[in-house]
């Protein structure tokens, strides 16, 4: 049945910050699922990602990233757990590879990961009015960011909040889909992968995509400051370098949030001081159409390029980028 699929992904549309603020329906089909199943999944994975995963709780979500031996991300996951299983959201189109480098690494540990994408449709509900739409059928819904409820209707996450308000990833089946989809299209905005990109780019969290694995140590995409990595946990691929960066204060470099008036601008392009035009101040690392015409964007940049504020796109005299607040307080580690 693909009711939900007609009632919502063929409703869609490009949706302004202001619209998402005012509460949002997005199918997200953009997004693949990986789920290790087996009674050694929480010792492997703990040895493999950023994040504490053995003590993952059935009421947590938490993000996670995977690095390289040089400490750079290979990709990033929001990561929670069933009575039987741990899954990894990562984006669909690096997620044959990365499940496949996982499993590399498993040797005799008694995990074994799948791919989980199908068995769920995931809506993004997010705004103003989402709490009370998604209290249409749960009577408790998540009370704080990072955290998740299991529900006969479902599994909703918590996610980081954006525009003050809490926004939800509600995992469910087709068929529960297809019962909803009439009341949330009645009740919110539609829109698709694009609205959600946008609310998690003004929530501040960094996804690592095709465009940019092995591009950025963790804490350079502001990963440290959602609770992302774990300096307490025992070792992983690149953990000595991030925790390097994070102790010796040798990383010079942060993630910003800003719009640039330029639909081309991709997750991988550089971005340039007029100070010193020659050579980039640093990388897009996400985008989502804003709307406007152009989009609005996570951008990597060197902490000197960020306080000076004149970053330009393409080159030292492409389009200015418009910084806007994050959520957050953007913690500096130059000491």
């Amino acid at each position: 049945m693909n009711n939900w699929n007609q009632l919502l992904t063929q409703e869609q549309e490009t949706l302004t910050t202001t619209q998402l603020a005012t509460g949002f329906v997005a199918p997200v089909t953009d997004q693949g699922l990986i789920a290790f199943t087996g009674e050694e999944s929480a010792s492997f994975l703990h040895n493999q990602l950023t994040n504490d995963v053995e003590h993952l709780g059935l009421g947590d979500v938490r993000l996670a990233g995977y690095c390289s031996p040089k400490g750079r991300m290979l990709a990033s996951f929001l990561m929670w757990r069933s009575e039987e299983s741990i899954f990894l959201q990562l984006p669909r189109a690096i997620q044959p590879a990365i499940q496949k480098r996982l499993q590399m690494f498993i040797l005799r540990a008694k995990t074994k990961p799948a791919d989980a994408t199908e068995q769920f449709v995931t809506l993004a509900v997010g705004g103003g009015e989402a709490e009370a739409v998604l209290q249409t059928w749960f009577d408790v819904l998540p009370a704080k960011p990072f955290s998740k409820i299991d529900h006969p209707l479902g599994t909703v996450l918590r996610v980081a909040d954006a525009f003050g308000a809490p926004r939800y990833l509600w995992l469910a089946s087709p068929e529960t889909a297809s019962t909803v989809a009439p009341v949330l299209k009645d009740r919110l905005l539609v829109g698709g992968n694009q609205a959600w990109r946008l609310s998690e780019i003004h929530a501040g969290v960094p996804q690592v995509g095709a465009g940019t694995q092995e591009q950025f140590v963790p804490q350079m995409v502001n990963f440290e400051l959602l609770g992302g990595v774990n300096f307490k946990k025992g070792c992983y691929p690149g953990q000595e370098i991030v925790a390097r960066s994070q102790y010796l204060g040798k990383l010079k470099r942060r993630t910003a949030l800003a719009s640039i008036a330029d639909a081309a601008a991709v997750p991988g392009a550089e971005v340039f001081s007029p100070a010193d035009p020659e050579q980039p101040c640093g990388m897009v690392v996400n985008t989502a159409p804003n709307g406007a015409g152009g989009v609005d964007a996570l951008v990597e940049m060197k902490l000197e390029a960020l306080e000076a504020g004149d970053v330009r796109f393409g080159s030292a005299t492409g389009p200015a980028l418009q910084f806007k607040p994050l959520p957050y307080v953007l913690d500096k580690l130059d000491v």
